[in-house]
């Protein structure tokens, strides 16, 4: 039996520690880096990320849209960003928030999760606001060991009218989208394959977080407020193995120092591992 995406990112997380670091390339970061606003500057700041989090991070989680600004280039500076990690034995979760219907999301999924495409990753973040069910294409890969990341409750604020919403059953829908991946997780053993997002910044949903049977991916902890801490309280209840918090621009603002990279990454791992 193929082992789930999340079977293998627990075993990460429980030797490497709960850190995903964010590779969000934008204008202003690579000018901080004394860096062009090119291709060229994309990918050293890309491949000095996974230089820093390579060994001491769980997964990297590159933001799609700071590499398609660029076009092509930019999407060849993502694959090999891609190819480079696979041989650092670093997961990679691409932060592109596919989500339409029907063949749509089946391209979609093929060219993110096939093993035959350049852009194949570990897995990949989902929107459910065409419907939980139309994303079936992407729920097909998990069966190959593939992850799916479902928008659950995003970290910024915007989202909450949208994700507080009742459905005509009067639950939330963040609520709802998490029952859905539960169910869709329920097997004898093991994590399954697909997971939620669910931001740091959030009060706690109704639902039993620690019933989710799949793992959290955690935005929102540094620059946009949320501590180690208030992630420890939100997932207190979860098993031990099942939160990954992605971290950015509390990171990336030490580059583009080799070493006082990695020093970041060590920290916000440790700092993180304390509390889950």
């Amino acid at each position: 039996m193929v082992e789930t995406f999340g079977q293998n990112l627990q075993e990460r997380i429980r030797a490497l520690g709960p850190l995903c670091v964010g590779v969000d390339p934008s204008r202003k970061l690579l000018e901080a880096w004394g860096r062009p606003d090119t291709a060229e500057g994309l990918e050293f700041f890309s491949l000095a990320v996974l230089e820093a989090a390579a060994g001491s991070a769980a997964a990297i989680k590159p933001q799609v849209a700071y590499f398609e600004r660029f076009g092509a280039a930019g999407y060849r500076v993502l694959e090999r960003l891609i190819r480079e990690a696979r041989d650092a034995h670093v997961l990679v979760i691409a932060d592109a928030k596919r989500g339409d219907i029907g063949s749509t999301n089946d391209a979609y999924a093929a060219a993110w999760l096939d093993d035959s495409s350049p852009l194949c990753c570990d897995a990949l973040t989902v929107s459910p606001y065409t419907g939980v069910a139309a994303l079936a294409p992407f729920f097909a890969r998990v069966t190959e060991g593939r992850g799916v990341f479902v928008l659950a409750a995003t970290s910024n604020d915007e989202g909450r009218t949208v994700q507080r919403a009742r459905n005509d059953r009067d639950e939330a829908i963040e609520d709802y989208v998490l029952r859905s991946v539960a169910e869709m997780n329920q097997r004898e053993e093991g994590l399954g394959g697909i997971g939620v997002v669910l931001g740091a910044t959030r009060e706690r949903p109704r639902f039993d977080l620690s019933r989710l049977a799949g793992p959290y991916l955690v935005p929102g902890v540094g620059a946009q407020g949320a501590t180690p801490e208030h992630v420890g309280r939100l997932f207190e209840r979860c098993p031990e193995g099942t939160v990954l918090v992605n971290v950015a621009r509390a990171i990336l603002d030490s580059g583009p120092e080799r070493s006082a990279l990695r020093d970041s990454v060590r920290r916000w791992r440790d700092n993180l591992s304390t509390f889950l």
